[in-house]
């Protein structure tokens, strides 16, 4: 009996161990994306996408009607180059909640978003990963964006 209760506690401390890398390395990528967004690096940010990677955005119209707008990589990329040096832009990720299956994974991560050090709106990113069995690497990207809803998040002690 004894034998079997460290042998089970023995593989939730395994399991923990190997999620919780799984999770670091998850969000090392997201970290990646971001820093060269916010560089307006598109070779870094490429460097953590998948080969093939859809990307999303749901709102609502001037009339209140949900949408959903899809927009290509090369477009996002090509924009994020186009931006001028003296824009700063800033997207500060609240927390990230990660749930993996094997290979794929899902990343939730609130945000809140600056331009000039201003915040200018908030939402969710939703990302979805699949590690190629070398690297976490970004396949889907959705995300949401509230403008009035917004407020200034709360500082932590």
């Amino acid at each position: 009996m004894k034998t079997r209760l460290t042998l089970i506690c023995l593989l939730v401390f395994v399991g923990a161990r190997a999620q919780s890398s799984a999770d670091d390395a998850i969000n090392k990528t997201i970290e990646e994306f971001f820093a060269g967004f916010h560089n307006r690096d598109t070779a870094q940010m490429r460097s953590v996408l998948g080969e093939q990677v859809h990307m999303q955005r749901i709102g609502t119209d001037a009339a209140g009607k949900p949408f959903i707008k899809e927009e290509s990589v090369k477009d996002f990329l090509t924009s994020m180059a186009s931006l001028p040096d003296t824009l700063k832009i800033e997207e500060r990720l609240h927390f990230y909640t990660i749930q993996t299956d094997g290979a794929m994974a899902n990343a939730w991560t609130p945000y809140s978003f600056y331009v000039q050090g201003k915040l200018h709106h908030c939402g969710v990113n939703s990302f979805q990963l699949f590690y190629d069995g070398t690297a976490w690497k970004i396949i889907y990207i959705v995300d949401t964006r509230q403008v009035e809803a917004c407020t200034e998040p709360e500082k932590a002690d």
